[in-house]
């Protein structure tokens, strides 16, 4: 069922964190930083922003402080669906083309990773070029946007996570264990990983290069990372 959120910071950190769920914006506050900060947002987003009066959003907000601002929001829960693995997550930084980042998702969803995680600073937001490029994996996947990527290393290393960092110099994903909670973490496309990021992995995964190529794209990469990881999860697999 639909919900609604009211205010500026509620729907500011949904917008930042959970854009997928946002399905409409209202505003009725005066020109101002908050109300550009909001409209940008949506923009990048491809959220519609529509405006109301404040007796509008008094009246749907029963009685809760709004501000001049809300946001109707859809059920979540689709990163639970048939498929998905919870012990199969990506974690992205600096990805700059949202072309890449819908390529991405899409790779994400097909192998059914259980959530994606989008570091908000320096990455591409999730644009209607993004969610067209996905084939619809954008709202299929359990997205969330992530502030500090160490950070959210830590985090899923203390749920019980192997971290691995996708790297040239890493090892081939087939030298690995990939059968329990891990968590990958890929880099922009054209720096690839930052320092501080590597060095928090738990280790380097990578794809050895036999041609004259120096390096795939993005998603090419992560798709043959990622279904490594399947491989090995899947029933037939051989144990190690």
């Amino acid at each position: 069922m639909d919900t609604f959120v009211f205010g500026f910071h509620p729907l500011r950190e949904l917008l930042r964190h959970r854009p997928r769920d946002v399905a409409q914006v209202w505003v009725s506050a005066a020109p101002g930083k908050r109300r550009r900060e909001i409209e940008a947002l949506c923009g990048r987003l491809g959220i519609q922003v529509e405006s109301a009066t404040s007796a509008e959003l008094s009246a749907r907000s029963e009685g809760q402080a709004h501000n001049g601002f809300a946001a109707e929001t859809v059920a979540a829960g689709a990163g639970l669906a048939t498929g998905r693995d919870a012990n199969l997550v990506l974690l992205a930084e600096d990805i700059q083309d949202p072309r890449n980042l819908g390529a991405l998702l899409r790779v994400c969803e097909g192998a059914g990773v259980g959530k994606v995680l989008l570091r908000d600073r320096g990455s591409a937001p999730l644009s209607a070029a993004a969610i067209k490029t996905s084939a619809g994996a954008a709202e299929w996947l359990d997205l969330e946007r992530v502030t500090n990527t160490t950070r959210e290393i830590e985090r899923l290393r203390e749920q019980g996570f192997w971290v691995y960092g996708a790297d040239a110099d890493g090892e081939p994903p087939w030298e690995l264990d990939l059968t329990g909670p891990v968590a990958l973490v890929v880099g922009g496309e054209a720096d690839g990983l930052r320092r501080l990021t590597r060095d928090s992995c738990d280790g380097l995964v990578g794809l050895p290069m036999r041609g004259r190529v120096a390096s795939l794209n993005l998603a090419t990469a992560a798709a043959a990372l990622l279904y490594e990881a399947v491989r090995q999860r899947s029933p037939e697999a051989s144990p190690k």
